[in-house]
């Protein structure tokens, strides 16, 4: 028995769906969700992965998507418009756009991993499909892409060449999954027993796919991490949420003259040394003074300030820290966290500084966001001027209104 005999097998009767005239309207402006509480009637209930087509008052199809009856987003839309048939050579299509979106990317030597597939905004919700070199990420946020898990994985395997799969499942999934598949099981291939090595502009990093966050690496945040490459010459650099040191091997690559990592996960930080290793020995990286911190960033930058001269502090301090806002309710305390924040990084930068301040909240908007790091700079009493912002890079195109979720400050201090 294979994993492909534990998958489940969509319904073959499609699940009738009426819902609000509101939810309508947003379905055909391109929302990709149904929520349960839109939804007025069905025709019968269904198993995660059938099949529901919605309808307007009229009898009209409005949508197609996959039915998952224990999430508040009951149907992931995959099709809006005039019927179509959703099957293997549906999802190859769906696929192939998604792929075409990526072709300077594919063509990139110097860059072997990226985001082959975004979810939502490549119109597969609940979906996400990583490239490192010859390895593919396959994460599912739902298990209602089980029945279709084969198809997904078939038609990646053809038009990207991977000589391995390994499929990891969000957290919803994990805890609703029906099947023995587990979270970092190996699906194609030999399973990996060490980190998969990648090329990020020419800097050779290393992703643990199996157990690490997201799936392995974030790849999102690439076009930030090459802006703080380029000015990072000479620098002192403060690379905070570091994970497993992106921005710091970057920075290093610059040309650095030192980077100091924070982060609360001891492995994170092991990886982020062997990542700054592999590059010494490859000279991609210069000799620079390497320091880590194992920690809470709120506390070590709090320790970090209570430290008055100035040539204890850096010339660059980069804060890239997790979502914040999960819902719509933590909203307010995600913005008191930003703010913070940057009260505590700007007091650690000199002056003529660097900030750069991420946020990947999709609920906090870029303009609250900014609007909230200005502020924080101002009550710690240190002259702020924007420099730059910057959103998703091309990998991670967005879809729909939702979508944009990543957004990044760059700004000198005074």
């Amino acid at each position: 028995m294979t994993w492909r005999d534990d998958l489940p097998v969509a319904g073959t009767r499609r699940i009738a769906v009426r819902a609000t005239a509101d939810s309508i309207r947003q379905l055909r402006a391109g929302s990709p969700w149904l929520y349960d509480g839109s939804i007025t009637s069905l025709s019968h209930e269904g198993a995660p992965g059938d099949l529901a087509v919605v309808f307007d008052d009229h009898r009209r199809f409005v949508a197609v998507g996959l039915y998952d009856p224990a999430s508040p987003i009951r149907i992931k839309v995959l099709h809006t418009g005039d019927p179509a048939t959703i099957d293997a050579d549906w999802f190859g299509h769906r696929i192939d756009a998604a792929l075409a979106r990526r072709d300077g990317l594919a063509a990139d030597q110097g860059t072997t991993a990226y985001r082959l597939v975004h979810g939502e905004n490549d119109g597969l919700p609940g979906l996400v499909a990583d490239r490192y070199d010859d390895t593919v990420v396959v994460k599912l946020y739902t298990v209602a892409w089980l029945p279709y898990l084969a198809a997904v994985v078939d038609a990646l395997v053809a038009r990207v060449g991977a000589d391995r799969v390994v499929l990891r499942l969000g957290r919803d999934a994990a805890s609703r999954n029906p099947t023995s598949l587990a979270d970092g099981q190996t699906l194609v291939g030999v399973a990996p027993e060490r980190p998969v090595r990648f090329l990020e502009r020419g800097l050779l990093l290393e992703a643990d796919v199996v157990h690490g966050q997201k799936t392995g690496h974030f790849l999102d945040q690439r076009d930030n991490r090459a802006l703080v490459r380029s000015m990072a010459e000479g620098r002192d650099v403060l690379d905070v949420f570091a994970s497993t040191g992106g921005f710091s091997v970057s920075a290093a690559a610059g040309g650095a003259r030192s980077v100091h990592l924070v982060d609360l996960a001891a492995p994170a930080i092991e990886t982020a040394r062997r990542n700054l290793d592999h590059n010494l020995r490859l000279r991609e990286v210069r000799e620079c003074q390497v320091r880590t911190t194992v920690g809470d960033a709120f506390d070590v930058l709090q320790e970090l300030g209570r430290s008055a001269a100035v040539s204890d502090r850096y010339d660059l301090v980069v804060v890239d820290p997790p979502s914040f806002a999960q819902n719509q309710a933590s909203v307010d305390r995600a913005l008191r966290a930003y703010g913070k924040l940057t009260r505590l990084a700007v007091a650690l930068v000199r002056p003529g500084g660097m900030l750069v301040q991420a946020s990947c909240s999709s609920r906090v908007d870029t303009d609250a966001f900014a609007s909230t790091v200005h502020d924080g700079a101002r009550r710690a009493g240190r002259s702020f001027h924007e420099v730059r912002r910057t959103g998703h890079a091309v990998d991670h195109p967005i879809g729909f209104s939702q979508g944009a979720y990543l957004k990044a400050i760059f700004a000198r201090i005074d």
